[in-house]
């Protein structure tokens, strides 16, 4: 259990220009077992989109915090979310990722389950030489206490004393309006879910997909390959949208891109990438500004790194990519990762997207490697409390402003802060709204 304070491992001092995370939030293990219980088994938690289980009977597995979780739709076609754990003697009930089943057997001792998570049968029952208080309870699996959909993203919850979905998402679900919005019928995975782990804490991954700062370091042999591309001009088959923006590069001038900050811990770091035919999005460009407006369609290509606090991410940059953040203890983290597209897109723009997304993505691609190195690398150097305050939440303070800014008016977005940047400032502002949201959750359980 963790004995210290709030105050021991958040140093935030907005009045002086302060703000600092101690290393001790990524490392120790009473931290990560009080995360557990209060930012994942507590709140609003991201499971799955609608569409894994598009059909009736349709299903997929996942988690909330170390509990695990089966989304069902029914025979009627109703979602419905449930403990994956039999009622009997608690053994996980559906044993694979997704699939379509209108039974659940549970292989421990064959209580049966149907698709809305009714108990079905429960093995030999008239020998069993059951109590009537035993029919007086329920046999069936417990449906999640919140259960919610936006816009075909699907969140859960423990806990039934949570806000209305609606609220928790606030003005950042007008950021996942950009991804459900580029294609008529919605949006999907493409199949080919990957599934990877890395040794260190999830907050260095929630951090991470924010951080415009470590992009030209963390990623030189990328930038080079980019480079040797433009001059060799051998027409690879491939093309990275970088390779036509200036966001990323040295010399960039003027404003590059920014941030945006939203209550509840979520946060946006975006650049401009303009209406580029780079983008697999380029052949609906003008469909795209007929149905939302100009103002709109130029945001959805734009680049964009979305957090929705604790464990989903979208990022739009190089390719499309859902992340799905899952700790496991202080020092590792699961990740699952698609590639997402819209709906009904050409089998050319598909393949571009896919091209794109394996260039840069996963575990195969040319930047997670060196982002997973690099969190392995921090959570080595946290050991140390000679010096227990990291300095890296700094950059952008005096850049900082309340409110939006004219690129959130645009799509008539209303965040709490905002950062126009050029390349080269590296916002680290908005890292402080995870850890205020993190501080505001665990405050009932650390003291002051």
């Amino acid at each position: 259990m963790f004995t210290g304070r709030l105050s021991d491992l958040i140093d935030d001092r907005p009045d002086e220009g302060i703000f600092r995370v101690s290393r001790a939030i990524f490392d120790d293990p009473g931290v990560f077992d009080l995360e557990m219980r209060r930012i994942f088994e507590s709140g609003w938690v991201f499971l799955g989109i609608a569409d894994q289980a598009r059909d009736p009977h349709d299903f997929f597995t996942t988690d909330i915090g170390r509990v695990p979780v089966l989304v069902s739709r029914d025979g009627s076609g109703a979602l419905g979310a449930f403990v994956n754990s039999c009622p009997h003697r608690g053994s996980r009930v559906a044993q694979t990722l997704a699939g379509n089943a209108r039974l659940h057997v549970c292989p421990y001792h064959s209580w049966s389950f149907d698709s809305a998570g009714r108990n079905k049968s429960v093995k030999l029952k008239r020998a069993g030489c059951y109590a009537e208080s035993f029919d007086a309870q329920s046999h069936d699996l417990p449906a999640l206490p919140a259960f919610g959909e936006y816009r075909g993203f699907l969140f859960g919850s423990l806990d039934a004393d949570v806000p209305p979905l609606e609220t928790h998402l606030g003005e950042a679900a007008k950021l996942l309006d950009l991804v459900a919005d580029q294609g008529p019928d919605g949006f999907e995975l493409v199949p080919g879910a990957v599934t990877f782990t890395f040794q260190a804490n999830w907050k260095l991954q929630l951090e991470n997909c924010s951080d415009a700062y470590h992009f030209t370091s963390t990623h030189p042999s990328y930038i080079r390959i980019l480079e040797q591309r433009q001059t060799a001009n051998t027409g690879v088959a491939v093309k990275s949208v970088w390779e036509s923006s200036d966001y990323w590069r040295e010399d960039a001038q003027g404003v590059a891109g920014g941030s945006f900050s939203f209550p509840h811990g979520h946060v946006l770091n975006w650049g401009i990438f303009g209406v580029t035919e780079a983008l697999p999005l380029f052949e609906q460009a003008e469909a795209l500004a007929e149905r939302h407006g100009a103002a709109k369609r130029d945001w959805m290509f734009n680049m964009r790194n979305l957090s929705i606090f604790p464990n989903l991410q979208i990022a739009e940059n190089a390719s499309s990519q859902l992340r799905v953040i899952r700790p496991l203890a202080p020092d590792l983290t699961e990740m699952r990762t698609w590639c997402i597209a819209p709906k009904g897109e050409s089998a050319q723009a598909r393949r571009q997207r896919i091209r794109q997304y394996e260039d840069f993505f996963n575990p195969s691609g040319m930047a997670t490697p060196d982002d997973t190195v690099s969190y392995e690398n921090c959570q080595r150097g946290f050991a140390s409390r000679v010096e227990p305050w990291l300095q890296g939440y700094s950059r952008g303070t005096t850049a900082s402003k309340a409110g939006g800014n004219p690129f959130s008016d645009l799509i008539d977005m209303k965040p709490a802060r905002s950062v126009l940047a050029d390349a080269q400032l590296g916002d680290e502002t908005l890292f402080q709204s995870y850890y205020r949201e993190w501080a505001r959750r665990m405050a009932g359980v650390i003291g002051q």
